[in-house]
C-alpha cells in the first residue's frame, strides 16, 4: 500500500514538472534559418544562437512568463542591442526589437 502511495505520488510530481516549463523555452527557427536555444539563466531566460555565423552568441535576455515577455534583444551582425519582446503562440514566437520604441523591426521564429 505505502508502496503504491509512493508510486503515484513520484508519477504526479513527475507529470507536474513537465509542465513547469515555459512555454518560451525551447529550440526555434530563426527567421534567417538559423536555430536559437531559450533557456532559463539567472532568473530570466537567455536566448542563444546555435547555429550559424554566430553560433554560441548570447542574443538576447527576456523576462516573463505565459505568452509575452520583454527584455533585451541584441543583433549579431552589428552587436546593437535593442529593446524587445517575445509572445508565444502554439509553435510561433514573435520577436520583436524596437529603438526609443518608435522605430520597430518585428520577425516570427518557429519551435523545432
Amino acid at each position: 500500500m505505502i508502496r503504491t502511495i509512493l508510486v503515484a505520488s513520484a508519477m504526479l510530481f513527475a507529470s507536474s514538472t513537465a509542465f513547469a516549463a515555459e512555454p518560451i523555452q525551447g529550440n526555434w527557427k530563426t527567421a534567417s534559418g538559423e536555430t536559437a536555444e531559450i533557456a532559463p539563466c539567472g532568473g530570466a531566460f537567455c536566448v542563444t544562437l546555435k547555429t550559424g555565423k554566430y553560433a554560441g552568441k548570447r542574443i538576447g535576455k527576456l523576462s516573463g512568463s505565459g505568452s509575452d515577455y520583454t527584455g533585451e534583444i541584441t543583433d549579431p551582425k552589428d552587436d546593437k542591442t535593442y529593446s524587445g519582446s517575445g509572445s508565444v503562440s502554439g509553435n510561433s514566437l514573435k520577436m520583436k526589437g524596437c529603438v526609443l520604441m518608435i522605430l520597430c523591426k518585428s520577425q516570427t521564429w518557429t519551435r523545432l
